[in-house]
């Protein structure tokens, strides 16, 4: 079986990629920089996604990774004979597109699953909350420089999932056909709110780490700083305000899928602060 996969580099597809090698697919991991992308012995490494469709089982979806070319890319692959699709979509892909922070960085999650589905391919579709890395993003400047997180709603929820587990699940859709016409949302094993996230990173790093709620407009400026922009930032506040009265939905699909434990947010911090990877240590 040979599967492709689009956003290889990404925090998704490289462990992606990495899983299926190790399962022993042939894997053709598609990537901007091919030739210096260090992928696992024995992955074919390709510039092009058409390049990479000949003969091609099964295809994984990204659509920040395929931008405009989505559509297209989908026709490719049923004229290649491509027979399934694996899309990664979100959870909150059906919500209004205000309350869809990710779509201001390149992501159509609606879209991609929409187009696996009426692909006339089977298809399958990855519905993840937020990353645990996004949190890195968003927090890791701050604690690097000090003990207090600002932020918004501090008692806003949200159950994060590591990416590797992300691709755990998207190894096995891949592989086998028992997932087929699901959309199958994904979380961590628990929810948190703002508050609880920062003490669970503080617990990791042995540091007194506290969460300071801020008003929406100091949001929106130290997004801005981060290089986010001000409809990210709008749309990231909409999507939490809705978590306030209704904390965040937490699945089983991960172990149930996977057959272990879904990685716990405090599991993943003290994984990413060991070595060279202490993306939160200061």
């Amino acid at each position: 079986m040979t599967i492709v996969i689009t956003g290889a580099t990404g925090n998704v597809g490289r462990p992606l990629v990495a899983e299926l090698a190790a399962m022993g697919a042939a894997v053709r991991a598609v990537s901007r920089t091919p030739h210096s992308a260090g992928f696992p012995a024995g992955v074919a490494a390709y510039g092009s996604i058409a390049d990479a469709l000949q003969g091609a089982s099964a295809v994984f979806l990204n659509s920040r990774a395929l931008g405009p070319a989505m559509t297209e890319v989908v026709a490719r692959c049923r004229d290649a004979g491509v027979a399934k699709l694996v899309a990664l979509s979100a959870i909150n892909a059906d919500d209004d597109v205000s309350r869809q922070p990710s779509r201001y960085r390149g992501d159509r999650n609606k879209e991609v699953e929409q187009l696996a589905i009426d692909s006339g391919l089977a298809w399958v579709s990855l519905r993840p909350t937020v990353f645990a890395t996004n949190f890195v993003g968003m927090w890791g400047a701050q604690i690097r420089m000090g003990d207090v997180v600002a932020g918004p709603y501090a008692t806003a929820s949200s159950a994060p999932i590591v990416e590797s587990d992300i691709a755990a699940v998207a190894a096995r859709t891949l592989l086998t056909d028992d997932f087929l016409g699901q959309q199958i949302p994904l979380t961590g094993p628990q929810a948190f709110t703002n508050t609880e996230l920062v003490e669970v990173i503080g617990a990791a790093l042995g540091r007194p780490l506290r969460y300071c709620e801020i008003p929406a407009a100091q949001v929106r400026e130290r997004f801005t700083t981060l290089g986010f922009s001000p409809e990210f930032a709008d749309a990231y506040l909409a999507m939490l305000a809705q978590t306030l009265d209704k904390p965040a939905l937490v699945t089983a699909d991960v172990e149930k899928i996977v057959g272990r434990p879904a990685v716990t947010f405090a599991q993943w911090v003290v994984s990413k602060n060991q070595g060279q990877q202490d993306l939160f240590a200061n």
